[in-house]
């Protein structure tokens, strides 16, 4: 089974390729789930991805760098002979799904504006009675 599954960050604006301008090839930028020992920093991997078509279009069109996206699906490797002849390995991810993680033009990095709580338990917790929990 060939799956691949990422949520990250657009590297840079998408742009539009191929001769009828329906391929989009960008990177995302995924961060790993433990610091560098050395730095203490994050450490981030660049997913080269690829969207044909419809896809390609919506891409440009609601998505910019920046965003927080995630996509689904496959993994696909392939090699080119280059102007120099010397053989060029490729890796990308082939879009299959897209899901929106985040508006477009969201305050990144912004905290929520704080608002009112109207809620009885906006403070404290509710009570629970054991009795009413199904397990």
């Amino acid at each position: 089974m060939n799956s691949v599954n990422i949520m990250g960050n657009l590297v840079k604006d998408i742009e539009l390729k191929g001769q009828e301008g329906n391929v989009a090839s960008f990177m995302v930028a995924v961060q790993r789930q433990f610091k560098d020992k050395q730095t203490g920093e994050y450490e981030s991997d660049f997913i080269p991805c690829i969207a044909f078509g419809n896809k390609a279009t919506m891409l440009s069109k609601h998505f910019s760098k920046g965003n927080k996206i995630g996509i689904s699906g496959r993994w696909q490797s392939g090699s080119y002979d280059n102007k120099q002849g010397q053989k060029v390995y490729t890796n990308d991810l082939v879009v299959r799904d897209i899901t929106f993680v985040e508006k477009k033009g969201s305050n990144q990095g912004q905290a929520a504006p704080k608002q009112q709580a109207t809620s009885p338990f906006a403070n404290s917790e509710p009570e629970v009675n054991k009795n009413d929990l199904p397990f």
